[in-house]
């Protein structure tokens, strides 16, 4: 069956809930799990911008995502190893979360994908989008969407 689950979180109380299921359900597979934070590219600079406070900004913004990337990944691992679960954490900065998710599951050899939704109703994913409604569209791998 699936021996390898790629969980993508965000550090969310909804991320908790892919956490604590993918590891459930990794226990029952034999499994492991690479969890994945995918963190926003810094806000790129206008012609207003003043090139050394960009370049501070950048920096600030670099400096938040990895910090707030390895203390999600740290939780899970926590969660992980208190349970035997072999683990990875990984993150990118990336400018498409979509895409990063699908690009990680493949490049880390995942056999299925165990994503959370936020069951949003059409009028609030046309205004937010759906991360995972377009992995779901790009992805050649299954999906476990937990709700």
């Amino acid at each position: 069956m699936y021996k390898h689950l790629l969980v993508p979180i965000d550090g969310s109380e909804l991320s908790e809930q892919a956490a604590t299921t993918s590891l459930g359900l990794a226990a029952a597979l034999g499994a492991r799990i690479t969890a994945f934070v995918a963190e926003p590219l810094p806000p790129l600079p206008n012609e207003t911008t003043n090139p050394g406070s960009y370049a501070r900004t950048a920096e600030q913004h670099r400096e938040r995502t990895e910090a707030h990337a390895h203390d999600a990944l740290a939780r899970f691992a926590a969660q992980a190893a208190e349970q035997g679960i072999p683990f990875a954490g990984e993150f990118r900065r990336t400018g498409s979360v979509d895409e990063a998710i699908v690009e990680a599951a493949t490049s880390y050899g995942c056999d299925l994908i165990v994503m959370v939704t936020h069951g949003r109703s059409a009028f609030g994913e046309l205004l937010f989008g759906s991360h995972t409604k377009n992995v779901l569209s790009h992805s050649k791998l299954p999906l476990l969407v937990l709700h």
